[in-house]
């Protein structure tokens, strides 16, 4: 399939797509550099269920486990979601702005929501991940580079450190970088962090 029509809207056609209503615009002549990688699993360290895609479309059933009165009301969302078995997900447009990396910064730019693209990753942060997810990762982050002058690919503890820990010691970056074969000053984990929060 030709490149353009890989894309609508900001909609990868390689991705299921459920809307989700946690987004916003991004501010006018905004660079989509950034990719935030995270980890997400619910409860913590329960896999499979739609629990997740629950929580990002506002239809999670506070009551159904006892962890969910924790996070009771989020209202959060993130561009993509890689299941444990390589499904791919996708929530919002990345022509907009999705709700998932909260207080952050990066290059001294805050507010990372604004320019960059969330991608979860079902998993427990710390705990290791589905070599499937790595490849379809990979697939997705080339996907994104040709639609959008990414620069720089991140997690969530790299924009966030001391709030956030995602995805983790258990996230293999040198495996990422093997797989993609970008140049090794993209990946926060192989250069110097970059925030200031």
């Amino acid at each position: 399939m030709p490149e353009e029509k890989l894309w609508r809207a900001g909609w990868w056609q390689g991705a299921q797509h459920l809307g989700s209503p946690n987004f916003g615009p991004r501010p006018a002549d905004t660079d989509i550099s950034l990719a935030v990688i995270h980890s997400i699993s619910l409860p913590p360290g329960v896999y499979g269920g739609d629990a997740i895609e629950r929580l990002f479309t506002n239809r999670l059933d506070w009551d159904a486990h006892p962890y969910f009165q924790s996070i009771r009301g989020l209202e959060v969302s993130s561009h993509f979601l890689i299941r444990r078995g390589g499904e791919l997900l996708q929530f919002v447009s990345c022509d907009d702005r999705a709700w998932h990396a909260g207080a952050s910064s990066w290059f001294g730019q805050g507010d990372c929501n604004n320019y960059s693209i969330g991608i979860e990753l079902e998993g427990l942060e710390g705990a290791v991940f589905e070599a499937v997810q790595y490849r379809v990762l990979a697939t997705l982050l080339k996907a994104v580079r040709q639609r959008f002058p990414l620069r720089h690919v991140v997690g969530h503890e790299h924009i966030a450190p001391g709030r956030k820990a995602d995805p983790g010691s258990g996230f293999d970056w040198a495996l990422l970088h093997a797989e993609v074969a970008w140049p090794a000053p993209m990946f926060a984990s192989l250069s110097s962090p970059k925030s200031d929060v």
